[in-house]
């Protein structure tokens, strides 16, 4: 079990929750099996929030069917980038200390022509990530502010600063986004949950992948 004083490290240091899980998954048009390594933050177990409502299983809040865990998934609150109409679309919950989310919102740049993309923030990892995730949703140009904090992330200086204890509406989005991500049997960051063309596939993926892989879970 991760503790709160698991949480806080050195920003240089890679959170002992964030590992490499390898997973086999259907991927591309024709269906082949892959053996990909997918990278994630995961934590095992964590007890909710004060006054949070217990979450609901995956299967009852999303029927355990593919396409009403992407209709739930639309519920929660996040930022767009890539292509608005796009029929592929994926929903990307993460946490603003992830380092594997940072990998994957770079990793999915070269597809933002032919995808789709909705990016929501969830906090467990670190006191810092629902202020953090706060902050992007609130920014006039959250895209970049993103790309900022990233940067800063990767350069070990921990992500963005965020002055005060943030806009409380703000948190509470996150806060409602993280219990979503649980409902829907999020266990790792990033957790994607995608259709993959107008009328399907639809799925979801635990972990992050590299740029050639994600375009073939989304059939390009």
């Amino acid at each position: 079990m991760t503790t709160a004083g698991d949480a806080r490290r050195d920003h240089d240091a890679t959170p002992r929750h964030c590992i490499l899980q390898r997973r086999q998954v259907l991927i591309g048009a024709g269906g082949a099996m892959m053996l990909a390594s997918l990278a994630a933050c995961s934590k095992s177990s964590e007890a909710p929030a004060p006054g949070a409502p217990a979450a609901a299983p995956a299967a009852a809040a999303a029927g355990g069917n593919p396409r009403q865990t992407f209709d739930a998934a639309a519920r929660g609150t996040g930022f767009t980038v890539g292509q608005p109409m796009s029929a592929r679309s994926v929903q990307v919950f993460f946490d603003p200390q992830c380092p594997h989310c940072a990998t994957l919102w770079v990793a999915a740049r070269p597809l933002h022509d032919r995808i789709r993309m909705v990016w929501m923030p969830v906090a467990f990892i670190s006191p810092k990530s629902a202020p953090q995730g706060a902050l992007i949703l609130g920014a006039q140009d959250p895209v970049a502010l993103m790309n900022t904090h990233e940067t800063l992330l990767a350069s070990g200086q921990g992500g963005l600063a965020v002055p005060g204890a943030g806009d409380p509406d703000l948190l509470s989005k996150v806060r409602a986004n993280t219990d979503l991500w649980r409902t829907l049997d999020g266990n790792s960051v990033p957790f994607m949950v995608y259709r993959a063309g107008a009328e399907g596939p639809y799925g979801t993926q635990s972990g992050g992948m590299p740029t050639a892989q994600l375009a073939q879970l989304l059939g390009l």
